[in-house]
C-alpha cells in the first residue's frame, strides 16, 4: 500500500546490477565510448604523421567538408531507426540544386523565394517516397531505390542535362560564406555550412529527444506491429520521416549549390553511402528502433577525419574507398556483435 514492493523491486534490480560481473560493465561502458576513443585515437594518429592535421585553417576544412554530409545524415537517422534506409538522397540534393538555379536564371534577384522552391521539391518527393511506403507497403530501399533513379531523371530533364550558373551572393554565401571571416592565421573563422549543419542537428536533436513524434519514431523502428496495437498512427509517422528527410536533402542541395556555384543534374552523386556510413559508424541498428544524432555527427566526423587525413598522407582515391568500405564492414560487424551485450 506504501510502495514497498516497488522499492523491493527497485533494491532488487539495484542489487542485480551491483552483482553484475566486472567484464560485463567493462563491455557496457567500452559500447558506450568506443566510438569517441577511436575518433581520437585517430585525431592523435594523424597530428602526429601530418603536422598540419590540426592547423586553423585544415581543421576549419574537416568541418566545412563535413557539413553537407552531416545535414543527409541527420536526416538518414530518423529514416534508419524508422527500420528504413533512403537511397534517393544524393538525387534530391540535385534536385534542390538545380530548381533554385534556374529560378534565379529566369528571374534574378529572388533567392530566397528559389531557395525555398528548392526545398519544397524535395520535401514532395520526401512526401511521394513516404505515401509509397506507407500506403503500398513497399519497402523503403526498393522505393527510394526507383525514386533515386526518377529524381536524378528529373533533374537532368528540369536542367535540359547541363549545369546552371549561381551568381546570387547570398546563395553562394550559404556554401562558401563565413559567419565570420578573419585574415589572421592563426584564428578559425566559421564557415557558413557548418552553422547550417549545427541549426539542424539542434533542432533534429529536439525533435527526436523532446517530442512525441520522436518517441514515435523509436516505437515504429522498434516494433510496428506493436506500436500500431497501441494505437500509434505508423503510417503517418513514416509520412512525416520521409518529408523531413526529404526537407534536409533540400537544405544540403542548397548549401552544395552555393559551394559549387552552380545547380548541377549530377551533383551529390554517392553521397548517400557517405550518409548512411557516417550513421551506422554513429552506432544506428540497421534494424530500426535505436540510433543518436550525437551518434551521427561523431560518425560523421570519424568519416571526415579519415578521409582528411588520408589526403594529407598522399593515399591514392583507389585506396580510400577501400579503407571507407571496410570501416563500413567492420561497423555492421560491431553492430551485429553488440546486440548480444545485455
Amino acid at each position: 500500500m506504501f510502495g514497498f514492493k516497488n522499492n523491493s523491486a527497485l533494491n532488487s534490480d539495484g542489487a542485480a546490477a551491483l552483482m553484475k560481473e566486472p567484464g560485463e560493465s567493462f563491455k557496457s561502458y567500452m559500447r558506450s565510448y568506443a566510438l569517441l576513443v577511436v575518433f581520437l585515437v585517430m585525431v592523435i594518429v594523424l597530428s602526429i604523421i601530418s603536422p598540419t592535421f590540426m592547423t586553423p585553417k585544415n581543421i576549419v576544412n574537416i568541418f566545412r567538408q563535413i557539413s553537407i554530409n552531416g545535414i543527409l545524415a541527420v536526416g538518414m537517422t530518423f529514416v534508419i531507426i524508422l527500420g528504413g534506409i533512403d537511397l534517393s538522397i544524393g538525387s534530391l540534393c540535385a534536385i534542390a540544386g538545380v530548381t533554385s538555379a534556374i529560378m534565379l536564371e529566369r528571374i534574378p534577384g529572388i533567392s530566397f523565394v528559389a531557395i525555398i522552391a528548392g526545398v519544397l521539391a524535395c520535401s514532395f518527393l520526401g512526401a511521394v517516397v513516404g505515401f509509397i511506403v506507407s500506403k503500398f507497403k513497399i519497402a523503403p530501399f526498393i522505393a527510394t531505390l526507383a525514386m533515386l533513379t526518377i529524381a536524378r531523371g528529373l533533374a537532368l530533364v528540369i536542367a535540359e542535362g547541363v549545369p546552371h550558373t549561381i551568381k546570387d551572393p547570398f546563395y553562394i554565401s550559404l556554401g562558401n560564406g563565413y559567419l565570420w571571416e578573419t585574415s589572421s592565421p592563426d584564428q578559425i573563422s566559421i564557415p557558413t555550412p557548418v552553422l547550417i549543419f549545427v541549426i539542424v542537428a539542434a533542432v533534429s536533436m529536439i525533435i527526436l529527444y523532446r517530442t512525441k513524434f520522436g518517441r514515435y519514431v523509436y516505437a515504429v523502428g522498434g516494433n510496428e506491429q506493436a506500436s500500431r496495437a497501441s494505437g500509434i498512427n505508423v503510417n503517418k509517422v513514416k509520412m512525416m520521416v520521409f518529408i523531413l528527410n526529404g526537407t534536409l536533402c533540400g537544405i544540403a542541395g542548397i548549401v552544395l549549390a552555393g559551394r559549387i556555384t552552380s545547380g548541377q543534374p549530377s551533383a551529390a552523386t554517392g553521397y548517400e553511402l557517405d550518409a548512411i556510413a557516417a550513421v551506422i559508424i554513429g552506432g544506428a541498428s540497421l534494424t530500426g528502433g535505436a540510433g543518436k544524432i550525437s551518434g551521427t555527427i561523431l560518425g560523421a566526423l570519424i568519416i571526415g577525419v579519415l578521409n582528411n587525413g588520408l589526403v594529407l598522407m598522399g593515399v591514392s582515391s583507389y585506396y580510400q574507398q577501400i579503407i571507407r568500405g571496410v570501416i563500413i564492414a567492420a561497423a555492421v560487424i560491431l553492430d551485429q556483435r553488440t546486440k548480444h551485450i545485455e
